[in-house]
């Protein structure tokens, strides 16, 4: 669903006019500042099968930091592998990183482990790896990677619409402090319906996830 038609969707349940832009007025920015708080909500509430995505990462010889392009602050690591070596890495500390990089001799070969390094200059996930490469390769992260706020008319909903619609009515509800007949706590609790029932619709999708298994 796009922007647009998400703005529209929440306007007709407060009883107000649908718009044709979501820059239309200074109303429908407020709504749409809503939107995308709901949207927000939506996507840290699991792990969304329509905001995985792999991220692939070319490493170089003698280099051992490398970003998560496109990827900001907001993502999550589902597994991370060595495409050239045919290997998955495994996630260490940055204490762990630590001592192998400054207290003692540095091992260079083909990477095995990775940690977290703090941001790049544009806002992006970086990743340290260890061993330090000594080859190009090629490694693949699987990751949640969250969607950018919406902002045009045309820019499309990944995650489910109606927990987002319902939400950003539950939330605009509340704002103004008055719906013409349904209180905050029952739109709340509309919302939180669609979200459950979205998650176990998604969550079927990858049944292994949702098995314990003992080691």
């Amino acid at each position: 669903m796009t922007y647009l038609n998400l703005m529209n969707n929440v306007l007709r349940r407060l009883r107000e006019e649908e718009v044709s832009s979501v820059t239309e007025s200074t109303y429908a920015k407020m709504v749409g500042d809503f939107i995308n708080d709901a949207k927000v909500m939506v996507e840290e509430s699991t792990d969304w099968s329509a905001l995985r995505t792999t991220i692939s990462v070319s490493i170089s010889s003698g280099n051992n930091q490398y970003s998560l392009a496109g990827c900001g602050d907001n993502v999550k690591v589902m597994s991370a592998l060595n495409d050239t070596e045919n290997c998955y890495l495994a996630y260490q500390t940055k204490d762990w990183f630590n001592e192998q990089l400054y207290l003692n001799d540095v091992v260079e070969g083909a990477p095995r482990y990775y940690t977290f390094d703090g941001l790049d200059d544009n806002g992006d996930t970086q990743v340290l790896v260890s061993p330090r490469p000594t080859a190009s390769q090629t490694l693949r992260f699987d990751v949640i990677k969250r969607q950018a706020e919406l902002t045009a008319n045309t820019d499309v909903l990944k995650v489910p619409s109606k927990p987002v619609i319902h939400m950003a009515v539950a939330l605009l509800a509340r704002e103004r402090g008055e719906t013409g007949g349904t209180s905050t706590a029952e739109y709340f609790t509309i919302a939180d319906k669609y979200l459950s029932d979205a998650i176990a619709i998604d969550a079927a999708k990858h049944p292994e996830e949702m098995i314990f298994r003992t080691i």
